[in-house]
This record gives C-alpha cells, structure tokens and sequence, in this order.
C-alpha cells in the first residue's frame, strides 16, 4: 500500500480508485483561498529543452483511436474515451536501443471551450493500471471532467506496460496462504521473477517511470505536467518534480507516500497505523456489548483475535470450496477491511462473526481473495508481481540482521497484534533481500528544488499512508503545501467534498488552500 499494498488492500484499493468521483463539492470544512499560481497559456506549453538523444520521443505524436479497437470490450461505443500508444526507450540510458510500448487512455475534457489542458492520472499500488483508472472516470462529471483531458497511462511492471507474471497461480495459492515460518516469500518470488524477466528487472523502478511520464508530457504537446497521484502515485509524482522541477506544473499527491528512510521503517509506521484502525474498530464494535464477534472489552479485542489466529495455524479452517482459511488468509482479510475505516467495518463485522463463532471461513477468505487478487476460479492478477518489482527495483541494500532484530523489537513495543502474528513479513514486504537488481539510490528526502507549488493531503487516520508521511513530504519539498483531512480511511479525495473543492480550485484555477487548512470527512 506503498508497503504491503498487495496483502493488504491493494486490489480494494484498485475498487475504491476506479469509483471516485470526479466533481467536487459536498459537505466538508471551510476553505481559504490562496493565490493563484500563474502559468503560460496551452500555446506555449511545447518543451524544446530534451536532450536530443531523446528528441525522436518527445516528438512523437499519439495516434488516438477508439478503445475497442485495442482494449476493453466492454469499452465499445464510448466516443468519449480514446487509447494510443507511447513508445519509450527500456534504458534511458541508452536511448537509442530497446523499446517499449506504454498504453495510454484519454477522456477529452467535457468543455473544450474550457480546456485547461492535460491531467495524467496514476491510482498507486504500486501496480495499478491507469488505463483502467481513465476509463472508469470517463462517465463521471464536474471541474476535472470539464476542463482536463483526463489522461490514464500503466507505469512500468502494471498493465500492458512490461507487465510482470512471476508466479504461476498454484505457487501464488501456498505464497499467499501459508504459515510455515520457515516458507522464504522473497525467495521463493525472487527466483521465479528472475527466471522469467532478468533482462527487465532493473528498469522497473519508479524512477523510469516518472521518465515515461516526461515523454508523455511532451507527446501530448504540454509544457508543463499537471498530475492527480494516488497512494503510491505522490511518490511517482514527488520523482517527477524531482527530476524535472521546471516541467512540473500543478501536482497533487493525496495519500502521500514519503520514502526518506527504507522499506522496513515505512512497514513498521504503517502497521501501527492499521493497529489504531483495529482498536477504533474494536471499540466501536465493542459498544454492541456482546454481539459484538470480537466481545464487549475493546481492550481485550485484539487478544482474543490473535487467539483466533494462533488456532489457525494448528487447525486451518476448511471453507465450502475446498480451500482452507489460514492464520495468514485471515489476516490479510482484517487488514483489507481495516485499509477502509469505518464505512467498512460492517463487512469486517460480518466476517469475523462467523468465523469466530461458527468457524465459517468462507467471509474472510473472499475479504483475503479480494486482497490477493484471486478470483474466483483460482486465477490471480498480476498486481503483487508488480508491486514486488517495482518496490525492489526502487529499494536500496536490504536490512542487515542487526536492523530487523531492532526494527522487531521496536514494532513488539508499538503494534503487539501485528508483532505477534506476521513481524517478519510485514517489516519485510516485500522482501527485497533475494531480489536480483537493487537500485543504488539511498532513500531521501524529496525537495524538488525549483517546482511549482505541490498540493499534498494526508488523513489523520489513514491507516494505508500514515499522515506522517504526508507532513513530511509536504515539510520536505521546497514548496509543498499540507492539505489535512479530519478521519480515518485510505485517501481523501473521495471522502471529503472539501478536500474535492481544494483539489479542484487549485487544478483549474492555481488556487492552493491556505496554511493550516483542515477538512472535515463526508
């Protein structure tokens, strides 16, 4: 989810993404207006300062076509969404070799009189199609729908973009569902994604990505880059203004993911994140006294839910399909349901209570299928591949002993459920100790020296990307401004209509919400 995103919510995330609404307004706090941030009109928008090793790029033009043509069936007689094809260099340090192709999606902007330009789109995970997140936004209305073209591209490893397959559905059933300790998860992926994309590992990154989004800026005939990221998309977004400060036109980042220390100590805060959201679940299901699955003890909640795991591991529970509901399926199950507060804490409710009372594991596991991306008929999405190659191609050296030793006890302190269940795996995921590329860039601080101003917005309770992660990133870019919303739940476009009148003032109109401002949740 930035860390844990597969196991934990990444496909519920993919579903929330692909529902968000696109208008603004609703209830939610007051806001304060800033000023507008200036920029050149569209007619000046075209850069003429790449590299000429890289000229031919930039200057290609899309070819648009109807989607059904090349995509989704389901796509057909939608003349408001079109598809194309960006083509960009494998190694942007060697241009003039390999290829690959990037599929992009575009919904026109509803009013063309008023066209502001081009918005590109990226929903995280890391993982998630942007094709597909286009394509879902199309039917929706309001300021982005009116006055962008609403453009979806896959990131590197996601979608048609190199995509990942590492692990054959049989391997991925005993990689998602075991709970043999000795079981080496980043092994175990390391080995079968090195088999099969040795020679695209190593440019699987972030980094390259935010270089496909540069090429695609200059394809759509844009100066500057106007961005909406999502969850792992801010740190896509961050790199960009990084490495392209004077391109880097009104950015937005809600659900910040800010990576100025390693993997393992972003785990670590994310999962006493999700442990807040577990007891403001078990507190508030504990007010139901004791029809409550967990009890009437709020205090006594997580106890009694790590009893229920402990059991798993010893005596799985067999569901009406013939699989079994291990300690590690049930966990993820809790961990999804958690990732989106309190709107869904009556489908966690509703399968815990059987679970626990009955030993009925079928609830759960479609909360764990969800999660892991597993159908019904035993196939799995590519999504955790992904995940996994791109947060491995992105991290650094792996922890020394030493460092998970001390990361353990310090997580033991402050998130007894989750130390007590899956430590390891949740301080190590994914586990890039195996992985076969390993980036050489240190975790950092982002400044984006010499960008425009950049909207990040975290929540308060975000269990996903802990608001932390959104004060930093807004503290460390040199000029990030902090939109804060009131609330638990991944995200926050789609949860406050302040927060969406924010976002759509500054978007359309360059007009940043004033220091300090705070959202209230829908």
């Amino acid at each position: 989810m930035t860390p844990r995103l597969p196991r934990r919510a990444l496909p519920a995330l993919a579903a929330l993404l692909l529902a968000l609404p696109v208008g603004c307004s609703g209830p939610g706090g007051a806001r304060e207006a800033g000023a507008p941030a200036s920029r050149p009109p569209l007619a000046e928008r075209v850069s003429a300062d790449t590299s000429p090793a890289l000229r031919a790029f930039y200057d290609q033009r899309l070819d648009w076509t109807p989607c059904d043509a090349v995509a989704d069936p389901a796509d057909q007689d939608e003349p408001d969404l079109q598809c194309a094809t960006l083509k960009v260099p494998l190694d942007y340090a060697d241009p003039g070799g390999r290829t690959t192709d990037v599929p992009v999606a575009r919904v026109p902007a509803a009013d063309p009189g008023h066209r502001t330009g081009a918005l590109l789109l990226n929903p995280g995970g890391p993982g998630i199609s942007g094709v597909t997140l286009a394509r879902r936004w199309k039917g929706n209305q309001g300021p982005l729908r009116d006055h962008f073209d609403l453009i979806g591209f896959d990131p590197r490893a996601a979608g048609g973009t190199l995509p990942v397959h590492c692990l054959d559905d049989r391997t991925r059933d005993q990689w998602t569902s075991t709970d043999d300790p000795a079981y080496d998860h980043g092994q175990v992926l390391a080995d079968a994604c090195r088999a099969k994309y040795a020679d695209l590992l190593p440019h699987l990154g972030t980094r390259d990505t935010a270089r496909d989004m540069d090429v695609l800026r200059g394809a759509l005939g844009e100066r500057e880059l106007d961005f909406f990221g999502l969850s792992y998309g801010t740190y896509l977004g961050a790199l960009y203004a990084e490495e392209f400060p004077d391109r880097t036109g009104r950015l937005v980042l809600d659900g910040a993911v800010e990576r100025s220390t390693d993997l393992m100590h972003l785990n670590g805060e994310q999962a006493v994140a999700t442990e807040a959201a577990f007891r403001a679940y078990a507190a508030d299901c504990a007010a139901d006294g004791d029809t409550c699955p967990l009890g009437s003890d709020p205090a006594a909640a997580a106890q009694r839910l790590a009893g229920f795991l402990d059991g798993l591991k010893d005596h799985p529970l067999p569901a009406h399909d013939g699989r079994t509901l291990t300690a590690a399926l049930a966990w993820t199950g809790v961990l999804d349901a958690l990732a989106d507060g309190h709107r869904n804490w009556p489908r966690l409710r509703a399968a815990l209570d059987p679970a626990l009372a009955q030993g009925e594991a079928d609830e759960l596991l479609k909360l764990a299928d969800g999660t892991t991306g597993r159908d019904e008929g035993g196939d799995y999405d590519t999504a955790a591949d992904a995940y996994a190659a791109i947060h491995c191609a992105d991290a650094p050296l792996a922890p020394t002993d030493a460092d998970l030793r001390a990361a353990l006890a310090d997580l033991a302190a402050r998130a007894p459920l989750t130390s007590r269940h899956d430590t390891r795996v949740t301080l190590l995921d994914p586990d890039c100790r195996r992985w076969p590329y390993r980036s050489t860039e240190r975790p950092h601080t982002v400044t984006a020296a010499g960008s425009a101003p950049i909207l990040v917005i975290g929540g308060t309770e975000d269990p996903v990307t802990p608001y932390a992660w959104a004060q930093r990133m807004a503290a460390g870019l040199q000029h990030g401004v902090l939109l804060t919303r009131e609330g638990d739940g991944h995200m926050s476009w789609d949860r406050s209509g302040c927060v969406r009148d924010a976002v759509a003032a500054f978007l359309v109109d360059g007009v940043l919400p004033a220091a300090g401002t705070r959202c209230a949740s829908d």
